[in-house]
């Protein structure tokens, strides 16, 4: 099913990834690679785990990088010329690229090969200035005035054209 987004691209400013994104989700999931097996897990409010069953893989054989919001992981296995004749091979070893869309402000925490199993840890950083706060209210003074905090700016007035 597809779904047309132009009425939203006339009034949104700043959404066009997340719309492709979603139009990219209408895609074929046959196209999509499914070597190596993976689990995606949330292990916390702001926490999340991606494990992948590497096997046969070590550290030098993988690759991960973060680009634009999407975590690449790569592993390059070089198959190694053996000296007998396999009857049946049942072990993958191939090389695999499995891409990851990540939303704002996820970071790549850390990374570890336990067991064939690799696991990355994930968190969602999200900046001070978009963190809910408390805004104080002052009380106003018995003149009538309102008296404003020790933290509040000083706002300046600029003369009138009245007062020349």
């Amino acid at each position: 099913m597809r779904v047309d987004f132009s009425p939203l691209y006339r009034s949104t400013v700043g959404f066009d990834r997340l719309f492709s994104l979603m139009d990219s989700l209408g895609t074929n999931e046959t196209s999509q690679p499914s070597y190596p097996p993976y689990n995606i897990e949330r292990t916390g409010e702001n926490a999340y785990r991606i494990t992948m069953a590497v096997a046969g893989f070590g550290e030098a054989d993988l690759a991960i990088d973060v680009k634009e919001n999407t975590l690449a992981v790569k592993g390059d296995k070089a198959v190694p010329e053996t000296a007998g004749d396999f009857l049946y091979r049942g072990i993958a070893a191939r090389s695999f690229e499995r891409r990851f869309q990540l939303a704002d402000h996820m970071i790549v925490q850390s990374a570890r090969l336990e067991n064939g199993l690799l696991h990355i840890e994930l968190v969602r950083e999200i900046p001070d200035t978009l963190k809910s706060r408390r805004i104080p209210i002052a009380k106003a003074a018995s003149s009538g005035e309102i008296e404003a905090s020790p933290a509040s700016p000083v706002i300046e007035t600029a003369p009138t054209a009245a007062a020349h």
